[in-house]
């Protein structure tokens, strides 16, 4: 069976005739898949194709479990279920639009101590069209459009990367929700050789680099992933990145109270950056209680902050948003499979 959300428009023309259907029928059931529409919703189409579609194919998209919404900025937290696997998403409001930060995976084995996403390791990858049910269903639940989206939900994206690649192509397509590249992000924490094969494919499509320590012996301890690919391997992948696209890097970096969050981290991180062109995104930790790490106050955030700029480093502190409804990204996910 097929999900239909994991078509391309030319793929599901190929389904459509060979239904014995005409070939037009693929652009109407194209425009309902995209309204977030199963197939027996889809008013135009005749009862027979529909019964056809539904004997080779169906439309995945996610039942809402919970939400949690923020009374302070519209911030909305989903639960989702794929039936087998639970994900989460984050629906958020700013002045340019609405954005929101999808997960590519159930789980994730990338081993990051700070992360309530990776407590429990990896159940599966997510399909294209899993991922873009996310998308839609927060559309239906809103009844807005979405026009901003970041990668940065649970899972590591370049750990899924075609499915992730298919992904992008069908929702920057015009016949699907036709989002610019470049209101697109995709966060990864540093699997060097998709870092060059994505600066190949995507070079539009924003970069970031979830990075969080400045030396390779305290991000082994904090990363794993480091032990396969060290800084010596990852920066120079990320300088080649932004001399290949001319596309600026953002370095997301979580402040964990007493880990990296000292004068000297500071002073290294910006050495270690120093000429690139890119920007840190400090975030406060999220505090999640099964890690044992705690957050830093914000006037240490922004001591930090002005300790790289100084430096020449462009910082921003991450807006928290939704701050009333809490949890570290993976944690709703984590307390339902406990």
């Amino acid at each position: 069976m097929t999900n239909l959300l994991d078509l391309q428009l030319n793929e599901l023309e190929e389904l459509i005739v060979s239904l014995n259907e005409p070939k037009f029928r693929a652009k109407q059931v194209y425009d309902w898949l995209y309204k977030g529409k199963d197939i027996d919703e889809m008013k135009n189409i005749p009862s027979g194709l529909k019964e056809k579609l539904k004997e080779v194919s169906y439309v995945s998209l996610p039942e809402i479990e919970r939400v949690q919404v923020s009374s302070l900025d519209g911030t909305r937290k989903y639960l989702y279920s794929y039936g087998d696997i639970a994900i989460e998403s984050v629906f958020m409001k700013y002045k340019f639009g609405n954005s929101i930060c999808v997960s590519t995976q159930a789980g994730c084995r990338m081993g990051c101590r700070f992360c309530a996403s990776t407590i429990n390791g990896l159940d599966r990858n997510l399909s294209p069209g899993e991922i873009m049910g996310e998308i839609l269903q927060a559309m239906n639940d809103t009844g807005e459009r979405i026009s901003h989206i970041v990668l940065m939900g649970t899972g590591e994206p370049f750990d899924n990367y075609e499915n992730v690649s298919k992904f992008l192509r069908l929702v920057n397509s015009k016949e699907g929700l036709n989002i610019g590249w470049r209101n697109i992000t995709v966060s990864t924490c540093g699997l060097v050789p998709y870092i060059d094969r994505f600066g190949d494919d995507f070079r539009e499509v924003n970069l970031a680099i979830s990075l969080h320590e400045p030396n390779d012996e305290k991000r082994n301890a904090l990363m794993p992933v480091n032990r396969s690919y060290s800084l010596s391997e990852l920066i120079p992948a990320c300088r080649r990145y932004t001399e290949k696209t001319g596309r600026r890097i953002t370095f997301e970096y979580t402040l964990v109270k007493a880990v990296n969050d000292r004068d000297c981290d500071a002073q290294e991180l910006a050495s270690l950056l120093k000429g690139m062109l890119c920007h840190v995104n400090l975030i406060p930790l999220n505090a999640v209680k099964e890690t044992g790490f705690s957050t830093v106050e914000k006037a240490r955030a922004l001591e930090f902050q002005k300790m790289l700029e100084k430096k020449g480093i462009p910082t921003t502190i991450r807006r928290e948003m939704g701050d009333d409804i809490d949890a570290a990204c993976g944690q709703l996910r984590l307390e339902k499979n406990h």
